[in-house]
Parts: C-alpha cells; sequence; structure tokens
C-alpha cells in the first residue's frame, strides 16, 4: 500500500492498524484493506480489519487505549508522542464509532 495513512496504535498489545487514505471507498469497514504492524515482532501485513477484529486475541481483551496519528513512527518519533487523538476502545462499536469520527 503507497501513499498517506491514518494510524491506529492498540497499546495492549502493541499494534498499529494503519488505514490508506484511498482504495477503500464504497466498502464497510470489515472489508477495508489495512496493515497491521506487531511492533513487538517487527512484523508488517496486509490484511482485511475483518481478518484482525475477528481474531480471538483481540475479541477477548477489550478494552484498548487506541492512539490515533498520522506520522510514521521511527527512532525521533515514538507513536506514543506523535498521537493526535487517544481513547479507550471498550468495544468494536467503540472502534467503529473512532473510525467514523476521524473521517474514515
Amino acid at each position: 500500500m503507497q501513499g498517506e495513512f491514518k494510524r491506529f496504535h492498540f497499546q495492549e498489545p502493541d499494534w498499529i492498524i494503519s488505514f490508506p487514505k484511498q482504495g477503500n471507498e464504497c466498502k464497510k469497514y470489515l472489508q477495508y484493506n489495512v496493515e497491521l504492524t506487531v511492533l513487538k515482532k517487527n512484523e508488517t501485513a496486509q490484511k482485511t480489519l475483518m481478518e484482525i477484529v475477528d481474531r480471538v486475541e483481540f475479541e477477548d481483551n477489550f478494552p484498548y487505549t487506541v492512539g490515533f496519528f498520522k506520522d510514521e513512527i521511527d527512532e525521533k518519533n515514538d507513536s506514543k508522542t506523535a498521537y493526535l487523538e487517544i481513547r479507550i476502545v471498550r468495544s468494536l462499536e467503540d472502534f467503529w464509532k473512532f473510525l467514523n469520527d476521524i473521517n474514515i
């Protein structure tokens, strides 16, 4: 996926879910193509959002502390200092609301 992203850092599992600004038009959230980065393993994979939220390890571990940001994370710019907004997400519905509020 090329171009700019809107990124969400799920602090507890240390995951970043990145939404491309283009390419998901006219899709429902579950069908969105996203990039999942597992920071602890330094692994990034292309997935649909459904593949992420349907994982038992995701569903069974609410609430999450989720930070929204647009910048890349590197040694100079860690995720916690780049947040534009941070929320406690207590359910999948809360996450959908967060996405709506950020205009994903």
